[in-house]
């Protein structure tokens, strides 16, 4: 708690501090240019995190075209397996035909 009072103090000492030297012209100019350094600072923080931004951006939307292209090379393999299955099945149902119809045709002895 004496810490949080301490840091209350400095504020307000800061703002009273930064009143009284606003109010002499050459006060005035310091506080100006410093002023303008810290929005030159903020100028440059945000064009460096649009600049990363940026290219996390791009990182993504290679990420979502990589993804998707997995996604369609695996559903036209998983399309040509049903494929190759089915013809399998379609071959082996067609060979148990003709051989139950090869059995059904031999006469019994």
């Amino acid at each position: 708690m004496k810490s949080l009072l301490w840091f209350l103090i400095g504020i307000a000492g800061g703002f009273a501090a930064a009143h009284v030297i606003n109010k002499n012209p050459t006060g005035h100019e310091l506080l100006a240019e410093v002023d303008a350094r810290i929005g030159e600072f903020t100028d440059r923080i945000g064009e460096a995190y649009r600049g990363q931004e940026a290219k996390f951006d791009e990182f993504v939307s290679g990420a979502k075209d990589a993804a998707a292209t997995a996604v369609s090379a695996a559903s036209d393999a998983v399309d040509a397996a049903k494929a190759a299955a089915s013809d399998v099945v379609s071959g082996a149902s067609a060979a148990v035909s003709d051989a139950a119809e090869d059995v059904a045709d031999t006469p019994k002895d």
